[in-house]
C-alpha cells in the first residue's frame, strides 16, 4: 500500500470515530484518562466489525503486514525486523528484498555491545534513535529488542541479546523500549521464551525448573512489560514442557497476560504457530509467517489458511471457540493502532542523521572492552616513522550483511581499516587479509574461491614490514557462526586463525588483536597477543569507534555482559553433556538450573578466561569508603550502598561499580552472588566522586517453587562490591528481619 492510501485510511478511521456522538461526549469528560477514552473508542468499533473482518485482522496479509478494514478506514499494521537497525524493505510474498533505493538506514551496534556499556542512559538514546528511524520508514512495530539469556557461547544469535545476567538485561532493556515507543512505534520484545539456542529451535522441547524460569529467563521480559510498558511481545519457536511457547498456556496465557497483566499484542515468530485452538485460547494475537514459502502453495491465498485465519473462523462459527476470544485479540490490535499508526501528532521520524550516527558511535565506544593490555600495547600512538600492519579479513568485511533477520542495509559502514586510515595521519597503515571467507547468506555456507595459502603468505610478508601488527579477527555473520538459523559448531576461531596468530607472533611480538565477535571464543592463542580488544559488531560507525579506542582518543570502559570460559565444558550448559546442550533432538534439560554464567563459575570455583563484568581501562581506579546505610533491614526497606571512586591515573575514564548480593546460609540452593545494582561513573584524572546504589530488599527474593511465589528469606546476606564479578573489593554483611 502506498503512503497516500495508508494516510487516507488513517484519516478515514479518525473521522469515523469522531463522528460517534457518545465518544465525543466521553472525550469532554475531564476526569477520563486518555487510555479510558481509547478503550471506549475500541468499544464503539468492535460492534461494527463482521466476524470475518475481525479474524482477518489476526493474521498476516504479507511477509510483514496485517490487514486493516477498508470500509471502516482501519489501517494495516506494518512491521520490520530491527533489534539494531530497521531492515531493508522485503517483498510482499517472498524473502527477496524489494529493491527500494530509499530504505537505507543507520546500523547501530549489536545489543551485546549495548549491554557492555553498562549505561542505561545510552540504551535510552539507542532506543529513541532507532525508533525515529522506524517511524521515518513508516513502521508500526519494530521487531526487537531480544532479551533471551546467554546460556551457551555456541548460540548463533547471542549477538542480538543483552548477555547472561537477568538484572543487566532488565536494566538495559527498559530504557531502550521507552526510547523506541517515545516515537509512537511499538517495540516487540522477543523471543518469549527459553529460545536460548538456534540449533533445533523449531522442534526442541525445553525442560527447566520453575526457579530458573522465573529467576533467570523471565525477568527481562517481565521488566519489559511492567517497567517499560512494552506494546508487543514476540513468541518463540521452541517448546516448553511439551507445548509450543508462542501459544503456551503457562507462559502466554497465565504469566504474561494473567500475572503480568500485559495489555499489548502477542505476535508469533514467523512460522512459530502450530495449532488453531491453542493459538486462540492461549493468547496469540497476530500470526505471522506461517508457510513462509510465499505463494508456493496450492491454495489461492495461503494467508487464509493460517491457524488464525479460516480454521479460526470456522471454529468460532461451529461454536468450538467463543467469539469473545477474537474480540479480545482485535481489542489488543486496535489498542496497538491507537498507540502507533493512529496516534495523533505522531510525527515523521528521521533517518541517517548526524545525531543517530553520534549515538551509534557512542554506543560502540562505550561497549568496546579492553581485555588485555600487556606492556601498554594500547593505545597506539600516531607518529611519523612507524608502520602498522592491519591483518585480517574482518578489517574490511561488512558485518551488517548476514546474520539472518537482523541483516541491515546501512547508508554506509566504516570498516576497521577505513577508520584506522582516517584517524592515523602520521603512521603508515598497510593491510593484508590473511584469510578469506565466502559471502554471508542464510542457511548455507559458501566457501571462498580465493587461495588461502597465498593469502596467508601475503599477510606474513606484509607483517614483516611493520613495527606493530594489529590483527582483526574473530567470527562473522555467516551460517554456523554469529547467525540466526543454527549454532556454531566449534568454540574455536574458524579459518585457521589460531595458526595465523602464532605465525604473526613469530614475525613480530608487537602484536595486538581486535576480536570481532558476538560470542565468547576459545583463546589458546591469548599468550601470543600483547593487547586484546573485544569490539563486537558495531554497525555504521564501527571503524571510527575502533580507531577512537585504539588511538586513545576514547578510553575504553566496556564490561563483559557474559563470561568467557577457558574451555567449552567450563560453561554450565555444556558441563552436563548433550542432553543439556543441544538436547537429543526432541528434549533438552537445563541441568545447570539457576547457575547460569558467572553463577556457575562461582559455585563450581571454575576460573573463567574473562569474567562477567570485567573490562580494563587506560587509567586506574580505586574504590574506597564502601558502606551501607544500615546493617539491618526490613522486607520493605531499601539497601543503599555507597562507594567513593577515584581515578588514580593520568587520563580521564569511566568505571562501573558493581554490587552483588549473596546468602551463604540459605534453605534453598543459591548462587554465591547475583548482580543487583551497578553505576557507571566518568572521572577526570585525579578526581573522585561517590556513587550511591539502591537495592530494594524485595530484590533479594527467590522464587519459592513450593508456593509458586517470591519469598524473601530472613537472615544474613553478603553485599559484594567491586568492578567485575571476580574482582570484589569489599564484602559487607547485612541482615534482613
Amino acid at each position: 500500500m502506498n503512503i497516500t492510501i495508508k494516510h487516507r485510511y488513517i484519516l478515514a478511521l479518525v473521522f469515523s470515530i469522531i463522528s460517534y456522538s457518545s465518544i465525543v461526549a466521553q472525550n469532554k469528560l475531564s476526569n477520563n484518562s486518555s487510555a479510558n477514552i481509547v478503550e471506549r473508542k475500541i468499544d464503539s468499533i468492535l460492534p461494527l466489525l463482521t466476524l470475518e473482518e475481525k479474524v482477518a485482522m489476526c493474521h498476516a496479509q504479507s511477509k510483514f503486514s496485517t490487514k486493516g478494514v477498508e470500509r471502516l478506514g482501519i489501517p494495516e499494521i506494518w512491521m520490520s525486523d530491527g533489534p539494531h537497525g530497521v531492515r531493508a524493505e522485503i517483498s510482499w510474498d517472498s524473502w527477496d528484498y524489494a529493491g527500494w533505493t530509499n530504505d537505507s538506514i543507520t546500523a547501530f551496534p549489536a545489543l551485546t555491545c549495548l549491554a557492555s556499556s553498562f549505561n542505561p542512559n545510552l540504551a535510552a538514546q539507542f532506543g529513541e534513535s532507532i525508533g525515529e528511524e522506524a517511524l521515518y520508514r513508516e513502521k508500526d512495530v519494530l521487531l526487537g529488542p531480544g532479551v533471551n539469556i546467554y546460556r551457551t557461547p555456541l548460540n548463533g544469535r547471542n549477538f542480538e541479546y543483552l548477555g547472561e545476567d537477568p538484572f543487566l538485561a532488565s536494566t538495559m532493556v527498559v530504557p531502550y523500549i521507552k526510547g523506541v515507543q517515545k516515537n509512537n512505534v511499538a517495540a516487540c520484545v522477543k523471543h518469549f521464551a527459553l529460545n536460548n539456542q538456534e540449533h533445533w529451535r523449531s522442534t526442541i522441547n525445553v525442560e527447566v525448573s520453575d526457579r530458573a524460569l522465573h529467576e533467570i529467563y523471565l525477568p527481562a521480559f517481565k521488566a519489559a512489560v511492567q517497567d517499560a510498558g512494552v506494546w508487543a511481545i514476540m513468541g518463540a519457536y521452541n517448546k516448553f514442557r511439551g507445548q509450543y511457547t508462542t501459544h503456551h498456556e503457562l507462559l502466554t496465557k497465565t504469566i504474561l497476560k494473567g500475572d503480568w497483566e500485559f495489555d499489548g499484542v502477542v505476535i508469533s515468530d514467523w512460522s512459530s504457530a502450530h495449532d488453531t485452538k491453542e493459538a486462540a485460547i492461549n493468547g496469540l494475537d497476530l500470526e505471522m509467517g506461517t508457510g513462509t514459502d510465499g505463494l508456493g502453495t496450492t491454495t489461492s491465498n495461503h494467508y487464509d489458511h493460517y491457524y488464525l485465519a479460516l480454521p479460526f473462523l470456522k471454529a468460532i462459527k461451529d461454536g468450538d471457540i467463543e467469539e469473545s476470544v477474537v474480540d479480545d485479540k482485535v481489542r489488543r490490535i486496535l489498542r496497538l493502532m491507537y498507540r502507533t499508526t493512529l496516534k495523533q501528532n505522531r510525527g515523521f521520524g528521521s533517518v541517517n542523521t548526524k545525531a543517530h550516527h553520534d549515538v551509534a558511535r557512542s554506543v560502540a565506544q562505550e561497549g568496546i572492552v579492553l581485555l588485555k593490555n600487556e606492556n601498554n600495547f594500547f593505545p597506539i600512538e600516531d607518529k611519523q616513522g612507524i608502520t602498522i600492519a592491519v591483518i585480517g579479513e574482518n578489517a574490511t568485511r561488512s558485518m551488517t550483511a548476514g546474520g539472518g533477520s537482523s541483516e541491515l542495509k546501512p547508508q554506509f559502514e566504516i570498516s576497521p581499516l577505513e577508520g584506522l586510515k582516517q584517524r592515523y595521519k602520521n603512521a603508515k597503515i598497510i593491510h593484508a587479509m590473511g584469510y578469506h571467507t565466502g559471502p554471508s547468506v542464510y542457511d548455507n555456507v559458501i566457501p571462498s574461491k580465493l587461495n588461502q595459502d597465498s593469502l596467508r603468505l601475503e599477510a606474513l610478508q606484509v607483517a614483516k614490514k611493520a613495527d606493530i601488527i594489529l590483527y582483526v579477527g574473530g567470527l562473522n555473520k555467516s551460517h554456523l557462526q554469529d547467525c540466526e538459523g543454527d549454532d556454531r559448531q566449534s568454540f574455536e576461531l574458524p579459518y585457521n586463525q589460531k595458526e595465523l596468530i602464532r605465525d604473526l607472533k613469530a614475525i613480530n611480538p608487537k602484536l595486538g588483536m581486535l576480536l570481532v565477535t558476538g560470542n565468547a571464543v576459545d583463546m589458546p592463542w591469548l599468550s601470543n597477543v600483547e593487547g586484546l580488544l573485544q569490539t563486537w559488531y558495531l554497525g555504521s560507525m564501527a571503524g571510527h569507534a575502533i580507531a577512537d579506542v585504539v588511538s586513545g582518543d576514547i578510553n575504553p570502559s566496556g564490561k563483559l555482559p557474559f563470561s568467557f570460559p577457558k574451555r567449552l565444558e567450563d560453561n554450565g550448559a555444556h558441563s552436563f553433556g548433550e542432553l543439556s546442550y543441544p538436547g537429543d533432538g526432541t528434549n533438552q534439560y537445563y541441568k545447570e538450573d539457576i547457575l547460569v554464567g558467572y553463577r556457575w563459575h562461582d559455585a563450581k570455583k571454575i576460573e573463567p578466561e574473562y569474567a562477567f563484568g570485567f573490562g580494563l581501562s587506560y587509567t586506574n581506579f580505586s574504590l574506597s569508603n564502601i558502606k551501607t546505610n544500615a546493617t539491618k533491614y526490613g522486607k520493605d526497606d531499601t539497601i543503599n550502598v555507597s562507594c567513593k571512586v577515584t581515578n588514580t591515573g593520568n587520563i580521564s575514564g569511566a568505571e562501573v561499580v558493581q554490587v552483588y548480593v549473596g546468602k551463604k546460609k540459605s534453605k534453598v540452593k543459591r548462587a554465591l552472588k547475583e548482580l543487583k545494582g551497578f553505576e557507571k561513573l566518568n572521572l577526570e584524572a585525579g578526581k573522585s566522586n561517590t556513587v550511591s546504589i539502591n537495592i530494594p530488599v524485595s530484590a533479594l527474593a527467590y522464587y519459592d517453587e513450593s508456593k509458586s511465589e517470591w519469598n524473601i528469606e530472613k537472615g544474613d546476606y553478603i553485599i559484594y562490591v567491586g568492578n567485575a564479578s571476580n574482582n570484589i573489593i569489599k564484602q559487607i554483611k547485612v541482615s534482613v528481619k
